[in-house]
């Protein structure tokens, strides 16, 4: 006998005082000769009994069997559908950013703390963590958004507004970003200022409905969750609604494309226009399993007024930051003792030092000390670390690198010999006469070595590629541009009529990649750009800063032992043009990411369009720019 069919037995009994054995059949959809089985066996088990009034038989559900079908009932009301079986990744997220705080005078999202924003910060850790489209709703004081630089230059983040913010709930602001959300996503609250690796380890779960969650934090604003069967079960405000409290929500949840729709569906026939999108994630609980993850000891904090600035300011954002950087160097000490094989006690050093878009480290294991260097967020766009791997082993072998102990090529992580007592040159000291001859030999070295590297460094086929990616981001262009580059173009069809060899280059040899060790020894690191190249591009690279012409020449005689031709002249000034031009536009690409090199960018510009006037004036008649 299932328990089902006892059930509608018993429930058809017990709203039914006078009923017969045949008319529960049809209420059943049984057979008379089952339902006669079943209450025989039903009286034997004490759930019915049977009620003789007169000559009439009724029967009656016991005290047992209304127990029974209280205990089957809340049974079949906590059974959900679990309706993702399999982990998907996450590409898009909604930031609700239209509630109003008038205290804060501005979106709480958009105040500076410290060097940045709220804001700021989190689309940065969502880019960093595989996040392509962000749709921000906004509501309150939305034009102030419109002049935030990173927001204006990004390509895949869209706005919304929903103009009804004061007389809405957040559920009306997600239902607003529908049009731009075709599937999966992250829900974050804009006023949230929370550890980086809480957001991976959301992305990273499991579930494909996740709400993050806390312990208690005593802030008098939370909402609290209760789990029943490993899911979510019930969230209030009210401590008082709850049978146990399981967990705080912080603001960030993951969300499937169906359950969204789910939700959306109930918004539609809600009544309440203060509905906000947690309990309409609540409703659809009822029948949808929702998964949570719990950090216990979460560093988080929420801004709703200028007490609670203040406190992020003073104390919370730096203590964050003190523990994110104690958790990656955590992160790599494990790393790092998995790759050599080594116990992590025995890692007794990691110092940060170095590096404009990746990150440097000076580790020391016992008495040995290493190089690791850790790739930047958004390097493996640009970079191919499997030219990088072999081109630094290549180095590595000829003496201008130091000893290369592990590359991956996936994740860009590498470990290096570190260079006892290193000195890093910068333009004054790699002038000096007694350092010019070492930088000569590492040049004479690598580009007369007669080994070949794989891959080729093309200019234009990078400057294509950076074009292409600051586009995609959203960057712009400097305003006259393309004037620029169609002289550029001109400089280039001269130059691909030069009979020019290519040979191995470093192609970023500037000072500061030049490395002086105790015995006096000069290396040259950090070869992702490296590969077969014009010769004329590294030393045009290590003079462009700095260097008079008389100094840029005696290194040329050094390197050519004899006299400076003016075609070499002619080469070097080209290759000036080229360098300058490339990395202008790179530097728009990496700052439409959200990096900030300063004047870096334009100043290379800048210096690119008076050197093609250099270059006209000298070499060609051509009109100036």
């Amino acid at each position: 006998m299932t328990y089902m069919n006892k059930f509608r037995i018993l429930e058809v009994v017990s709203k039914n005082h006078d009923i017969s054995q045949k008319s529960i059949a049809e209420m059943c959809e049984m057979s008379v000769g089952k339902v006669n089985y079943m209450i025989n066996h039903l009286l034997d088990a004490g759930l019915l009994e049977v009620d003789k009034e007169k000559k009439k038989h009724h029967y009656v559900v016991t005290k047992e069997g209304m127990k029974f079908l209280i205990d089957e009932l809340d049974s079949y009301q906590d059974t959900k559908v679990t309706i993702h079986k399999e982990k998907k990744e996450v590409k898009n997220a909604v930031i609700l950013a239209a509630g109003s705080k008038e205290e804060l005078e501005k979106p709480a999202c958009l105040i500076p703390i410290h060097e940045t924003t709220l804001l700021e910060r989190t689309v940065k850790i969502l880019k960093k963590n595989g996040i392509e489209n962000i749709v921000i709703v906004t509501g309150y004081k939305s034009s102030a958004f419109e002049d935030v630089s990173f927001l204006k230059e990004s390509s895949h983040i869209r706005f919304v507004n929903n103009p009804q913010y004061m007389w809405t709930g957040s559920m009306s602001s997600l239902a607003m970003a529908r049009e731009y959300i075709d599937d999966d996503f992250l829900l974050i609250e804009d006023d949230i200022v929370i550890e980086e690796n809480a957001i991976e380890r959301l992305i990273d779960s499991q579930e494909r409905d996740c709400i993050l969650v806390t312990k208690e934090s005593g802030s008098g604003d939370e909402g609290f969750i209760e789990i029943r069967n490993n899911y979510l079960y019930k969230i209030s405000k009210d401590i008082h609604q709850l049978n146990r409290i399981d967990g705080e929500m912080v603001g960030i949840t993951k969300l499937s494309i169906d359950v969204y729709d789910e939700m959306l569906e109930y918004f539609e026939c809600n009544q309440n226009p203060f509905m906000n999108y947690e309990y309409m994630l609540l409703d659809v609980s009822r029948k949808i399993n929702i998964g949570y993850l719990k950090i216990s000891d979460l560093f988080w904090y929420e801004i709703d007024n200028k007490h609670q600035l203040q406190i992020v300011k003073d104390k919370i954002y730096p203590m964050l930051i003190r523990k994110e950087e104690s958790f990656k160097e955590n992160e790599l000490k494990n790393t790092i003792s998995k790759i050599l094989d080594v116990e992590i006690e025995k890692i007794t050093e990691i110092k940060p030092f170095g590096g404009m878009t990746n990150k440097n480290y000076k580790v020391t294991i016992e008495n040995k000390c290493y190089v690791v260097r850790v790739s930047g967020s958004g390097t493996e766009e640009m970079i191919n670390r499997e030219e990088e791997k072999k081109n630094s082993q290549l180095a590595s072998d000829l003496g201008v690198f130091p000893e290369l102990i592990y590359f991956n090529e996936k994740t860009g992580l590498k470990i290096a010999s570190y260079i006892p007592n290193a000195e890093t040159l910068n333009v004054k000291t790699a002038k000096r006469l007694d350092i010019l001859p070492k930088i000569n030999a590492i040049f004479s070295q690598l580009h007369r070595s007669g080994v070949s590297m794989e891959n080729d460094f093309d200019v234009f086929g990078k400057l294509k590629q950076y074009e292409e990616l600051t586009i995609r981001e959203g960057g712009i262009f400097y305003p006259d541009y393309e004037e620029v580059k169609a002289s550029v173009m001109k400089i280039r069809s001269d130059y691909e009529r030069m009979s020019i060899t290519s040979v191995p280059c470093h192609n970023d040899s500037i000072p500061e990649n030049f490395v002086k060790g105790e015995n006096e020894q000069l290396y040259l690191i950090d070869w992702e750009y490296s590969g077969m190249n014009d010769p004329y591009w590294d030393i045009a690279t290590l003079t462009l800063e700095g260097f008079t012409e008389e100094e840029e020449i005696l290194l040329l005689e050094m390197y050519l032992g004899g006299k400076v031709t003016k075609e070499v002249r002619k080469r070097i000034l080209i290759n000036k043009v080229f360098q300058d031009f490339l990395w202008a536009v790179w530097t728009i690409y990496k700052e439409s990411c959200g990096d900030d090199f300063g004047p870096y960018g334009i100043d290379r510009y800048n210096r690119a369009r008076r050197n093609i006037n250099k270059y006209n004036e000298l070499f060609a008649e051509v009109t100036h720019v």
